[in-house]
């Protein structure tokens, strides 16, 4: 609830009604003083886009805790007591989005180099990782019988000294290295070639094929190296993931309208239960961020383990939330629950990833 001062004025200045208490009976809105101090912007921001007066929190521990509830309060008609979906939905899509901004999963930074094409803390640890194996070379060469096993063991770790000299995934998978006439799409090395095969045999999955390849080799010509082609691709599917997850919402609503009653449950129910279903996916996608953030901050063993068993407990919770929340919506027998719950999330898990597919070529047609 709003804590602007009220009016002494009893006029609404909406639509000219007599306000007897703080809203107007007629459209709503609140009597209050139109000028107010500057954080008032920030306090009513945050009480009208969450519900501060206990409707969001509410929300929030009743999503994550209790899977069904809300949508079975929605759709009784208690409908004043918390965050509509919709409203819930896109809040949290927000600051899901908003915090992967802030913590990107996966750093894709493939030029952090100094001259030599090495930065110092990887310098330092090839020389460590060097040092160690040459020991470890010498101990077993100094015997004067080799075994078998010390033979095997002097191949792996020649293998190992050889290797520590690539100090990062990007240079173990040679990101800067440019897409030059080595590189090939079907076998095809120029544009040319390509469209002069594909004239001659056409096929029907051309519609799909040939945007790629053609993408390919522009990116060819332009010099793209592979780190380049890799940080585009994440980060156009990321801002693109929102997309897909909206556009995915009314098909997985869909797939339970099939499975139930059509007279029983309509679209609309269906819709309600997805809202809340996916407003939890994405909450819990983001605890497990922040969680797998924190691994990459502590070096304690202990901690680490406790933080990876909270990860897993949280992936196993996502895929149990689903069967819970449909068993107590949808009020079925507790084998029958079971069985057309598994089939649904079979079918939209085959379903989503499809979708994952399409937006991962998408990603790769839009890079520039």
């Amino acid at each position: 609830m709003s804590h602007g001062k009220l009016r002494v004025d009893k006029n609404c200045l909406n639509c000219g009604h007599i306000v007897e208490e703080r809203f107007c009976p007629h459209c709503g809105q609140e009597n209050t003083e139109t000028r107010q101090p500057f954080h008032y912007l920030f306090t009513h921001f945050v009480e009208d886009f969450t519900h501060y007066d206990g409707q969001f929190w509410g929300a929030l521990k009743n999503l994550v805790f209790k899977p069904g509830k809300l949508t079975n309060i929605y759709l009784e008609g208690k409908r004043q007591r918390f965050v509509p979906p919709v409203k819930l939905y896109i809040f949290v899509s927000f600051i899901t989005f908003f915090m992967f901004a802030l913590f990107p999963i996966f750093n894709l930074n493939f030029n952090t180099q100094n001259n030599s094409g090495k930065s110092k803390d990887q310098s330092f640890l090839e020389k460590v990782k060097a040092v160690q194996t040459k020991k470890i070379l010498d101990s077993i060469k100094a015997e004067r019988k080799l075994t078998k096993e010390d033979s095997v063991a002097i191949s792996q770790l020649s293998v190992l000294s050889d290797s520590a000299k690539i100090s990062n995934i990007g240079a173990a998978f040679e990101m800067n290295k440019k897409l030059d006439d080595s590189f090939e799409y079907d076998g095809y090395r120029t544009r040319k070639s390509y469209d002069s095969a594909i004239a001659k045999k056409p096929s029907f999955f051309n519609f799909i094929d040939v945007p790629v390849a053609h993408k390919f080799f522009e990116l060819k010509e332009n010099g793209v190296t592979k780190g380049e082609i890799l940080k585009n691709l994440a980060e156009t599917s990321f801002h693109n993931l929102p997309k897909a997850l909206f556009i995915y919402l009314p098909l997985f609503a869909f797939f339970l309208w099939i499975f139930h009653k059509k007279k029983k449950w309509w679209y609309f129910d269906h819709g309600i239960f997805t809202l809340h279903y996916f407003s939890f996916l994405l909450l819990n996608i983001l605890f497990i961020m922040l969680t797998s953030k924190l691994v990459s901050l502590t070096d304690f063993w202990l901690i680490d383990t406790l933080l990876y068993l909270v990860i897993f407990a949280l992936s196993l919770y996502s895929v149990a939330y689903f069967f819970i929340a449909h068993h107590r919506v949808y009020k079925s027998h507790g084998l029958i629950s079971l069985v057309i719950g598994f089939i649904l999330f079979t079918i939209n898990f085959f379903a989503f990833m499809f979708l994952v597919i399409i937006l991962a070529l998408i990603s790769f047609l839009m890079i520039h």
